[in-house]
């Protein structure tokens, strides 16, 4: 196993463990929330703004962790049918696509945001958590995933990835 790979596999791992904890805290809220309501009479209004900051991360870093496995959602009828020359071009042109999004829309755009929430230091209605904190996912799984297509390519051209092909 490569230093890359290496790399590559502890990240992923870490990946893993963030969302577990991550999905572990939003159904401890959720189970708090109606245990709060219905046994209790009483609601607490933290709780569901917690729970809507938790699927928020859980959702971008869930992205970023099945773009990392090369199992996010894609349609492969017209990719079965290319030849393997062209299903290693148009592989490579996928990751590349990915690769722009990231940069452009959550690194670019998701820095812009924070520095934006930041700066005019907006806070969370119940919470009071300045916002940039929790939009700081974006440019970071961004980040991910640039770094993960820049991998995914290197596989590519070294023929790493046979099921593809």
């Amino acid at each position: 196993m490569g230093r890359a790979e290496y790399v590559f596999n502890k990240i992923n791992r870490f990946l893993e463990l963030f969302l577990i904890v991550i999905f572990s805290l939003l159904v401890l809220d959720v189970l708090f929330q109606v245990f709060s309501r219905y046994i209790l009479g009483t609601s607490f209004t933290w709780t569901e703004e917690f729970a809507r900051f938790s699927l928020i991360w859980m959702t971008i870093v869930g992205a970023a962790y099945l773009n990392a496995k090369r199992e996010h959602l894609s349609m492969d009828f017209l990719y079965q049918k290319l030849s393997d020359v062209n299903r290693k071009k148009a592989s490579v042109l996928i990751e590349v696509l990915i690769f722009l999004f990231a940069l452009i829309v959550m690194v670019i755009g998701g820095f812009n945001l924070v520095y934006t929430t930041l700066h005019l230091e907006q806070l969370s209605g119940t919470l009071r958590i300045p916002l940039g904190y929790i939009y700081a996912i974006f440019p970071l799984c961004g980040l991910l995933i640039m770094c993960f297509s820049v991998y995914h390519i290197s596989n590519i051209y070294s023929n790493k990835y046979n099921e593809i092909l």
